[in-house]
């Protein structure tokens, strides 16, 4: 758990018990079809085998509320953190179908996280075997401790979302030594920083890479609304610099049960 600090990304293997995977898949499954799924191979211009995703899911799933709050990952996130509270920011379905081309292109999570602080991360959470093959995610080492912060794209393109602050995020090199990735078994998860730079590259195998990704923020988390960046419920009424803590009632935020 300390390379999450010391690199802005660990994994934890074996971690996730098949009765929470299975819980997961189904959840994930039940949205075939759903209008909360966006297909991004349009937008990056792609044809063939779609990378699809959808976002806060937790607001409308049942499922997704309890995966996030009631089980066994969000102790596991508060450990990596160090964190005595947790609570639920976000959460996103990603599927990137057999044989899709569409790459997820480097970015951190920070510039769309109406919070700062340093106890902020993202869970990603294989449903299927995802080597790096498959697209799992690749890190920056240490770009955490950048202070620079980066604009938010729209993910399958380098293009930022209009409005934001920040300058254009970086394209390392795949070679560079400290571009760093796992291969990852269901029931494996990773947790990266929300600062730190991160990207997928196109699933080339024979099988669906579906994961599931939940952002959380931590004990010293405050509200900091971004300009530009996708709207939350409730954050644009809060004073800057509010502990989370104190306004995520206002906000409808969930806490994790940690004990």
């Amino acid at each position: 758990m300390s390379d999450f600090w010391v690199d802005g990304a660990c994994v934890l293997r074996s971690v996730v018990p098949a009765e929470v995977v299975a819980a997961a898949s189904a959840a994930v499954d039940a949205l075939d079809g759903s209008p909360e799924l966006a297909d991004l191979s349009a937008l990056a211009g792609a044809e063939g085998p779609r990378f699809v995703a959808g976002v806060d899911h937790w607001r409308t799933g049942p499922a997704f509320a309890d995966l996030a709050t009631a089980s066994v990952i969000g102790p596991l996130v508060a450990g990596v953190l160090r964190t005595d509270r947790l609570w639920l920011y976000e959460d996103s379905v990603l599927i990137k179908e057999a044989g899709s081309s569409v790459e997820t292109r480097w970015h951190t999570d920070d510039g769309y996280f109406h919070v700062e602080g340093d106890q902020l991360a993202t869970v990603w959470i294989p449903l299927d075997p995802a080597s790096r093959s498959a697209g799992s995610l690749r890190f920056l080492r240490g770009s955490h401790r950048e202070s620079v912060r980066f604009r938010p794209t729209l993910f399958v393109t380098d293009d930022p979302i209009g409005g934001t602050a920040g300058v254009q995020p970086p394209q390392p090199d795949p070679d560079d030594p400290d571009v760093f990735g796992f291969d990852l078994a269901v029931g494996d998860l990773t947790v990266h920083h929300a600062r730190t730079l991160h990207a997928a590259g196109p699933n080339l195998t024979d099988a669906p890479r579906r994961a599931l990704s939940i952002r959380y923020c931590g004990d010293d988390a405050v509200v900091r609304v971004k300009p530009g960046a996708p709207s939350k419920p409730g954050f644009a009424d809060v004073e800057p610099g509010t502990p989370v803590a104190e306004a995520a009632q206002h906000l409808g935020l969930l806490e994790a049960t940690l004990a």
